[in-house]
């Protein structure tokens, strides 16, 4: 469907949808339906359809009703759906809502449809169970009562021992195994195992047999006589003796084939999109987040974000219909290209297209991609008697999982694209770290950081700093977090840098320690001695700012936090000299009892004599120092040992050493043979909500790799 379609006469074609819809009704029922309610059916249903048509908000729970309301009026022939999806195609909408109300419509549809389907097989399980408990008794008083009930039941039935020989099939299941007696009776039930059976069938199956359950229900594929696939609804129960000993099994299958593969081709209209048959915007998030859910440490993946150059120009002079007709095409062409790669092609949208690289090697991988995305619309595509040249921009990331999200690397991906596109069109571009967190920092900061502190819109996360040695919860990290309205949840990376160079910081870190300090001291308050330490950042602009002592103390008397429970974290850049007067400041925060660390030690040139100055206890090993002990580019070996070094130079000055970006257990057990006190990272826990906090401080003895574990 094309986008961009007109609506300025919505009341005139609303007329119009509503008379098709009206006929469309009366000749897609099977059953005789009074005039009036047929009329009232069709006047609520169209109307719904098209408030979902025009309201400025799109709200699929119209289409989602409309849909409901025909199966509630029993129009419930697969054959209706697919004539309504077609009407409905016919009225497109501007803004491409389309396919979304289509999908919402069918998904009503089919909701409706599996509740009553739902009910009508729970009526028939009943009755099954009541058929088998009419056996268990048939079985004990009269083999001709139950053989007449056997034979005569609508369902397939079959008969087995605990040892899971086949004893008898009615002629119910054997039509639907389209077999005969001799066919089934002597086999074996595990014989009937299918590649596609939902996991935990046999292992359910086994415990029936077992005595330890007494019936599971699964939706099961089966192979027929000859050869073609039966899906059913299968139920299976153990009948006992009078002692409670297992003596058989009883078997029950409803065919359910046809609605199973309506909910197949209802699902493929959900995930894909309807004009190229990609994966659409939903499958892709789908598959994104999945990857993320929990990746091997150091696991990487690649995104190509895609946009056609010239692609409008098409639309507005040849017309929608050649502009679909080109992106048909050029889905194909990058199906074609990328899939056999194992590579997953997304449409979003428009003229926007994804390339997901899973498990990837690298950036040349995630480059190579690209490349591959640029030859495969080199060539003009011929559609009738236009030969259109097509380009493309693209813009390339390439990250480790474990140092970004899905929504901010969708982010930097689309913002990446856009300097390619600046750049020139036709070319692709490479993420740069600095220059995402420059373009996102810009905007949101310029729009909405005045105002977000007063909106409520910051929150903060704690981040798990564990002792290696005891695997105990000893400290947590805070770490604010901005739900931007439009951008999604922000990290501090994406933020704070801009926030420090406007002076924004200075009002939303007096926030951030004001909250952070008074969750710390309610720790105390509940678990005392068990409560973690507090690791705050502090910006160079609030060391350096004259109020920060003050500021502090004010703070940690109102929210009676002893100053012992408080770490400041500062990094390499923010006392620039033994006179700086953000010395003098440091100097009097430890004097109050607050302890000092040194983040991201080892990213710069590390002078020494700036831990001779600074009054720090600590120093926090970079993460992205650890993560490159992984990167097969660089010397691992030569990595480990100096970490080993900048443990050793920390001890001989007599502060602890906390090592950031921990990702497996390997990696933790080498830092803690090294002597490194603590440590930090998605091994022992990613950044949580204070509630998660205390509910880890309240298990006292838990080990480290428990902890992980739970993360």
């Amino acid at each position: 469907m094309s986008e961009g379609l007109s609506q300025d006469d919505p009341d005139g074609r609303a007329a119009e949808f509503h008379d098709a819809w009206a006929g469309l009704l009366r000749a897609g029922h099977g059953s005789a339906v009074h005039p009036g309610t047929l009329s009232r059916l069709a006047g609520r249903s169209a109307d719904l359809l098209h408030r979902a048509r025009q309201d400025e908000e799109f709200d699929a729970r119209l289409a989602e009703q409309a849909g409901a309301m025909l199966v509630d009026s029993h129009f419930t022939d697969p054959a209706v759906l697919a004539d309504a999806v077609v009407l409905l195609q016919r009225y497109p909408v501007r803004d491409g809502r389309g396919p979304a109300l289509c999908g919402a419509f069918a998904a009503g549809w089919a909701a409706a449809l599996r509740e009553r389907t739902l009910r009508e097989q729970e009526a028939i399980r009943l009755a099954a169970d009541t058929a088998r408990q009419e056996v268990e008794r048939a079985l004990r008083s009269s083999e001709a009562r139950f053989r007449a009930l056997f034979e005569s039941a609508a369902i397939g039935i079959g008969l087995g021992d605990t040892e899971g020989n086949i004893l008898a099939v009615n002629r119910a299941l054997q039509e639907i195994f389209g077999a005969g007696p001799e066919d089934m009776r002597g086999r074996r039930v595990n014989d009937l195992v299918h590649p596609e059976d939902t996991p935990g069938v046999w292992e359910a199956y086994e415990e029936l047999i077992s005595g330890k359950r007494d019936y599971f229900q699964f939706d099961k594929p089966y192979y027929r006589h000859d050869g073609e696939v039966v899906w059913t609804h299968l139920t299976v129960s153990l009948i006992r003796d009078d002692d409670g000993v297992p003596q058989y099994q009883v078997a029950m299958l409803e065919d359910i084939t046809d609605r199973y593969r309506l909910q197949e081709r209802l699902r493929h209209q959900a995930t894909h999109d309807p004009l190229t048959g990609l994966p659409n915007r939903a499958a892709f998030f789908e598959r994104l987040d999945d990857l993320f859910e929990d990746p091997e440490p150091g696991a990487r993946f690649g995104l190509c974000y895609v946009d056609l150059d010239g692609f409008k120009v098409v639309n507005d002079s040849l017309g929608h219909d050649m502009g679909d007709q080109l992106l048909t095409a050029v889905a194909a062409r990058l199906d074609a290209a990328l899939t056999p790669l194992g590579h997953m092609v997304a449409r979003l949208g428009g003229d926007e297209f994804v390339v997901l690289l899973e498990n990837c090697r690298g950036e040349q991988e995630a480059v190579a991609a690209a490349k591959t995305v640029l030859a495969a619309l080199a060539k003009p595509v011929l559609i009738g008697d236009h030969k259109l040249a097509v380009g493309a921009s693209v813009g390339v990331l390439e990250r480790r999982i474990a140092t970004t999200t899905p929504g901010a690397a969708v982010r930097a991906a689309d913002l990446t694209l856009y300097r390619a596109k600046e750049a020139g069109r036709g070319r692709w571009t490479l993420f740069d770290p600095k220059e995402n967190a420059r373009a996102v920092s810009r905007y949101a900061v310029s729009v909405r950081m005045p105002s977000a502190l007063d909106r409520g819109e910051f929150f903060i996360d704690y981040q798990p700093m564990v002792d290696l040695a005891s695997g105990s919860l000893v400290a947590v990290e805070a770490l604010v977090r901005w739900r931007h309205p439009q951008l999604g949840v922000l990290g501090p990376e994406e933020f704070v840098g801009v926030a420090e160079e406007t002076g924004l910081i200075m009002p939303l870190g007096r926030w951030v320690m004001e909250q952070s300090c008074g969750q710390a001291a309610d720790w105390v308050a509940r678990f005392g001695e068990r409560a973690p330490k507090l690791s705050v950042n502090l910006a160079v602009r609030q060391a350096r700012n004259a109020g920060l002592v003050g500021d502090i103390d004010r703070i940690l008397r109102s929210t009676g936090l002893d100053p012992a429970m408080l770490q400041l974290e500062i990094t390499e850049s923010t006392v620039v000299g033994p006179e700086d007067e953000a010395l003098k400041a440091l100097h009097a925060v430890v004097d109050m009892g607050v302890s000092l660390a040194v983040d991201d030690f080892g990213t710069g040139w590390s002078n020494l004599a700036y831990l001779r100055d600074l009054p720090v206890s600590g120093l926090k090993i970079a993460g992205s120092f650890v993560g490159d002990l992984h990167d097969p580019a660089k010397d691992t070996h030569l990595g480990w040992r100096i970490v080993s070094g900048l443990v050793s130079l920390a001890h001989t000055l007599g502060l602890t050493v906390t090592a950031e970006g921990v990702e497996s257990r390997a990696d933790a057990e080498r830092l803690r043979l090294m002597g490194c006190d603590w440590a930090q990272g998605w091994h022992f826990g990613r950044p949580v909500r204070p509630g998660e906090i205390a509910r880890r401080i309240a298990e006292v003895n838990l080990p480290a790799a428990d902890f992980a574990r739970e993360n």
